[in-house]
């Protein structure tokens, strides 16, 4: 491992980003880095103009692929080598957001009730009922219930293939959970352990958290990022009160009073 690697590696680390987005990050830069030939810290805000342009019309990946590639290079130039200044030189493509589905309560609790062991009904309860991301989920340890269940020593979903040691299950596992629980509860949205954190943080938003709140909740680093993910609902639009309904107004009798009538010419 280089150091340059080992340094974002523990930035992000240290960040607590998931595994998933942590790999994504270090190989969209070892990418950029290859393409030029050349160590990443060795190359300018022209490089990174070129590259970008190269995703954009000659691999011709779509616009939310590029961010991905960009949000990797903000973290190594920004976070991890400090140069705050090539932030302006690394903007996010353009591109037509569609507002994320989430479930509804009801189907929360279809999703819930449609799991197939207390293994997990638990895991499920967790993942909503905590927001985390599905390798969060895999790294808990005890919660008292599922822990008088199944014993485990270390992890609080243990992997079944380690019986001598625990070990944790895979993040695949989690995601397992949600998608064969939505299957037994009819649910034809594609449910994802993603979806089920998203759900939870909309929710939220719809009881009345601020997004600030929300935020911290969900390990943000930036405000952006968590209004990107959270949609207003229905139910969050119809609560949104005209400002100028809280005024204490005369009424129209009253002001008819007191205004003069204009007169006719």
């Amino acid at each position: 491992m280089t150091h340059l690697r080992k340094m974002m590696l523990e930035e992000l680390e240290r960040r607590n980003y998931s595994q998933a987005t942590t790999r994504r990050y270090l190989r969209f830069v070892e990418r950029f880095a290859q393409h030029f030939g050349k160590s990443p810290d060795k190359l300018s805000p022209d490089h990174i103009r070129t590259y970008q342009a190269y995703l954009l019309k000659v691999r011709k990946l779509e616009p939310g692929s590029v961010e991905n590639h960009v949000a990797a290079l903000r973290f190594f130039f920004v976070h991890t080598l400090h140069r705050h200044e090539f932030r302006q030189f690394l903007p996010y493509p353009k591109t037509r957001r569609k507002l994320p589905k989430i479930l509804s309560r009801e189907e929360v609790a279809r999703l819930i009730d449609a799991s197939n062991s207390l293994f997990e009904r638990t895991l499920l309860m967790v993942l909503y009922g905590t927001g985390m991301r599905r390798s969060e989920v895999a790294r808990l340890e005890t919660l008292r219930a599922h822990w008088r269940w199944l014993k485990p020593r270390v992890y609080l979903f243990p992997s079944r293939l380690h019986r001598d040691r625990e070990q944790p299950i895979t993040d695949k596992i989690v995601w397992r959970a949600c998608t064969e629980a939505a299957k037994r509860a009819g649910i034809r949205k594609r449910v994802t352990p993603h979806l089920v954190r998203h759900s939870w943080a909309t929710h939220l938003l719809e009881a009345g958290t601020d997004l600030r709140t929300i935020q911290l909740l969900l390990g943000h680093e930036d405000l952006e990022v968590t209004a990107r993910y959270l949609h207003l609902s229905e139910q969050r639009l119809h609560q949104v009160a005209n400002p100028i309904e809280e005024l204490k107004l005369a009424s129209v009798d009253q002001c008819s009073r007191a205004y003069h009538r204009p007169r006719r010419s």
